[in-house]
């Protein structure tokens, strides 16, 4: 029992907490925080960043809406940015249900709702095209939170973090919210070098547990059998789950095995244990384990799952849940035309969320998307089926998470899915304050390894690597703000260069010890007859030599071989001297190579002395070999006929006796070398060669030879790790002082055109604009030449040639090529590698669409998803409005402005929910 100081001490730390920031933002909530969620909050209020770094679901964001109410408290700023613009809309709703509307904006670049407010939801490249245009908005901003900042790794738009972190102004204070990753104490440290004091705040523990399965058949199996107990209590792989494991190989691969209870032996093969979506969901809902969110990695397969469903009449809601999910379907779809709805595929989508099934990915129409997500938010819906994009930040919380498969396609070929990547989707499972636990379910296929879903399920972390790179729209905002020299600081400061700056450390430490190592290697092979090193540089000059002569004697010996093998025909009698069918053989085909297998050489097919038929390779003929005499081969004879076979073999050894043996002669190429002899002659007259510790001083010497090679190729890679980012900047600016956009610490008139072009042919942009490539285009023929810029096809390798508009356009388009093929020569001059080839795959649904031709049409002639379209719009748009911007005073402003205006229709318009 506490003692009455103890209990008034008590008393007086909940009075403090009552009056403190914190305090009053637990009431206003009336939830307990978790004791990393306190760390993390009571951290900002003493004005540190943190960095919270916790599994989905945690529950970290609350640390984010911590920042929110401070700066709120504080009469101060705050934004909140996230990666997508799903999640910027998600978290616009939710703050503006706590702080209402009017204290709570929203900058997507497809909108912009009360942009002044004093808490702005946003995306990343929003702000950091605030920073660069100095944006009025920025005055008063006392916290930025960077949701999902672990996507800085992201290959394509990681840089636009480190962007942001590095160029906020210092008075801010930045919340960055991650998944868990294995380094976040090294990001931890680079946020307190760039951004001042940071706390790092890890929780690797999961608010609801999460269990591990796999389905086999109409089983569902543990992965993991826990041993032990207490401190010595380990998981291994359930030794039952892999007895039906390998029952299932041994029935794919025909060698019968255990069959299923009930199963009868009536399905083939592997069918029996590769369980069926159906049994899947009827399996789970008899378990009491919906929702669940199946994973399944390809957008044709979760609307064909859905469709599967609804056939085999699949239903997981009551009467009410339908009528409350008509209710949603027709309030957020009422402003859609019943044509588009038809379009769509409305009817059936329909009739899939009335029971309780939908799929959710990149090729839906958003607003499709958001009602799927709302639903299930809800509780209305039993099964989504789902790509991997659901899994970024969107919140989707389920009981349960199955993955069909562990491969997925990402973008260039099929790939196993990454701890990372396991971890991140298997988050989903388990809502916290509802399921006391969550389950991750995997289904057995043919070749299913549960040792290998296992290890995905153990590695509970990856580590986070920068992505970032200087651009050039970057490197011309950095000079005009600060000057060359501090932009190159600035980018030194980068989380890369971080990164690189650590590996470093290591390897220079490595070095010193190399270099330490050397002296007394060098002291050891000191000698007192002369310097020994020469010596051995004489010794090992003779070794290079030899094995350059005897490589060069190998090569004409195996060219002897071959044309001795490209000699033979049917009949001949050789014999085989290496090999395992070393002896007397008979030719039955001379096997000459064609096409691919030519550099393998001749590989001819033989009769051996012992009835063997078997094709030779030319490594069983270390020697030419000669013909010994030829003999007939029967047009009856069948290699296949046991007696044929016989009967040629006695032919064989009576035609050819035994004889003896050849003996290999030892090849002496370097007896005639003059240099070898001149080396040979300089080492014996060296004075260290009559040396008696001459072989020690050798040794020691070989050794300091090795280690040396080694330190020169470490002291190379510390060299191109050192200041790598600033090297790179270098080399851009240098690109853009080439075309004029750099006048040393000047930006010209075309570079502050560039740097309000934001993207990843932003210089190909500039130059158009320059060019004056566009002018004289009307709106729609804009928005076809634009789209080029923005628009990359999924499969660029199995796109057909795309159809183009008539008119001008073509020309324009071929233009705009030969000037990308002018910029990527001159890149290619300075060792980079920035600029893609433009892609021509939108264009024509682009000028459609902008020529008010109707959905169906367009849709039809892009072979596009409704998703897809719209994304691809929506791109465009953004850089026609940042064409607008950067045309200023020329004609083409207002035929950007049009082309926008005339692509801002029908699902474009509605397709954003705000």
């Amino acid at each position: 029992m506490s003692s009455p100081a103890e209990r008034y001490a008590a008393s007086q730390r909940r009075v403090a907490q009552r009056q403190s920031a914190l305090g009053r933002f637990r009431s206003n909530y009336g939830f307990d925080l978790d004791e990393f969620q306190e760390r993390a909050c009571e951290s900002l209020e003493r004005g540190r960043g943190v960095l919270v770094a916790a599994p989905t679901g945690a529950g970290k964001t609350v640390v984010g809406e911590f920042a929110v109410h401070l700066a709120l408290e504080e009469k101060r700023k705050c934004f909140y940015t996230t990666p997508i613009k799903a999640l910027s809309n998600q978290k616009f709703h939710d703050l503006v249900e706590v702080h209402g509307a009017a204290s709570v904006g929203l900058l997507t670049g497809d909108n912009t709702v009360n942009g002044e407010a004093p808490v702005v939801v946003m995306t990343t490249e929003v702000l950091r095209n605030m920073l660069y245009a100095g944006s009025a908005t920025l005055a008063g901003l006392g916290y930025v939170v960077m949701d999902e900042v672990h996507y800085l790794a992201d290959q394509f738009r990681g840089a636009v973090w480190e962007e942001v972190i590095i160029n906020l102004p210092e008075s801010v204070s930045v919340v960055s919210l991650s998944a868990t990753v294995s380094n976040a104490e090294e990001f931890g440290e680079w946020l307190t070098t760039v951004r001042g004091d940071t706390d790092v705040v890890v929780e690797e523990r999961r608010p609801v547990p999460l269990w591990q399965h796999v389905m086999v058949g109409p089983r569902m199996l543990d992965l993991f059998a826990q041993t032990g107990a207490g401190d010595d209590a380990r998981r291994t792989v359930n030794p039952q789950l892999s007895r039906y494991v390998r029952d299932g190989e041994d029935m794919v691969r025909g060698r019968g095995g255990r069959r299923g209870r009930g199963n009868h032996g009536r399905r083939p093969g592997g069918a029996v244990y590769t369980p069926n979506r159906i049994d899947v969901l009827d399996k789970l809902e008899r378990a009491e384990l919906l929702p669940v969110i199946v994973f399944v990695f390809s957008r044709a397969g979760c609307d064909a799952a859905v469709q599967q469903c609804v056939n085999a009449g699949v239903r997981l809601t009551t009467p009410q849940e339908r009528d409350e999910i008509r209710t949603v379907v027709d309030e957020r779809c009422a402003g859609i035309p019943d044509e588009d709805l038809r379009i769509l595929g409305y009817d059936g989508w329909l009739d899939g969320l009335e029971r309780g099934i939908a799929a959710h990915h990149a090729g839906m129409l958003p607003t499709f998307k958001e009602v799927v997500e709302e639903l299930f938010v809800r509780g209305l819906l039993g099964v989504v089926f789902a790509t991997e994009t659901l899994a970024l930040g969107i919140n989707m919380p389920a009981r349960t998470v199955v993955l069909e498969r562990l491969v997925k396609w990402n973008g260039e070929s099929h790939a196993d899915v990454t701890p990372g990547e396991y971890t991140q989707l298997t988050g989903r499972a388990g809502r916290r304050g509802i399921d006391v636990e969550g389950h991750a379910v995997v289904l057995w296929q043919p070749g299913f390894d549960p040792t290998a879903v296992a290890g995905l399920a153990s590695t509970r972390t990856y580590p986070l690597r920068s992505s970032f790179r200087p651009s050039y729209n970057m490197a011309v905002n950095l000079v005009d703000r600060v000057g060359r020299a501090t932009s190159r600081e600035i980018l030194e400061s980068s989380f890369a260069q971080f990164q690189a700056d650590r590996a470093v450390v290591g390897m220079a430490q490595q070095l010193r010890r190399s270099e330490e190592a050397l002296e007394g290697y060098r002291e050891a092979m000191t000698c007192h007859l002369g310097d020994f090193d020469e010596y051995a540089k004489i010794r090992r000059a003779i070794k290079d030599r030899e094995t350059a002569l005897a490589r060069e004697g190998s090569a004409q010996q195996r060219a002897a071989a071959v044309d001795s093998l490209e000699k033979l025909r049917i009949g001949d009698v050789i014999r085989v001297p290496a090999g395992k069918f070393a002896g007397l053989a008979v030719v039955l085909d001379p096997g000459m190579p064609s096409g691919s297998t030519r550099r393998e050489g001749p590989r001819p097919t033989v009769l051996t002395e012992s009835r063997q038929v078997r094709r030779l390779a030319l490594t069983d003929f270390p020697d030419p070999v000669e013909a010994l005499t030829r003999m007939r081969i029967p047009r009856s004879f069948n290699p296949k006929v046991p007696a044929a076979r016989r009967d040629l073999a006695a032919a064989l050894r009576s035609k050819a006796p035994e004889q003896p043996r050849p003996r290999r002669t030892k090849r002496a190429a370097t007896a005639d070398d003059e240099q070898l002899n001149r080396l040979r002659r300089e080492m014996r007259a060296h004075p260290c060669h009559g040396c008696a510790e001459r072989e020690d001083h050798a040794r020691w010497a070989q050794r300091a030879f090795k280690l040396g090679r080694e330190a020169e190729q470490l002291s190379r890679r510390i060299e191109s790790r050192t200041n790598t980012v600033a090297r790179q900047f270098d080399r851009v600016c240098a690109v853009l002082d080439s075309l004029g956009y750099l006048d040393g610490d000047s930006v010209t008139e075309p570079g502050r055109r560039l740097s309000r072009l934001y993207g990843e042919l932003d210089l190909l942009a500039a130059e158009c604009l320059r060019e004056g490539v566009w002018e004289g285009l009307d709106p729609a023929e804009l928005a076809a030449c634009v789209s080029v810029l923005t628009f990359e096809s999924r499969q660029p390798d199995d796109a057909a040639r795309p159809a183009l508009p008539e008119g001008q356009v073509r020309d324009v388009l071929k233009r705009m090529v030969q000037l990308w093929s002018d910029l990527d020569s001159l890149e290619s001059d300075h060792r980079l590698d920035f600029l893609r080839e433009p892609d021509f795959g939108f264009a024509d649904a682009a000028w459609r669409w902008a020529s008010g031709h109707r959905l169906d049409t367009v849709l039809s002639n892009a072979g596009l998803a409704a998703g897809d379209f719209v994304r691809a719009i929506r791109q465009l748009l953004d850089l026609l409005d940042q064409i607008a911007d950067a045309a200023a005073g020329t004609p083409l402003r207002e035929t950007a402005r049009l082309a926008s205006g005339s692509l801002r229709r029908g699902v474009v318009a509605y397709a954003t929910f705000v």
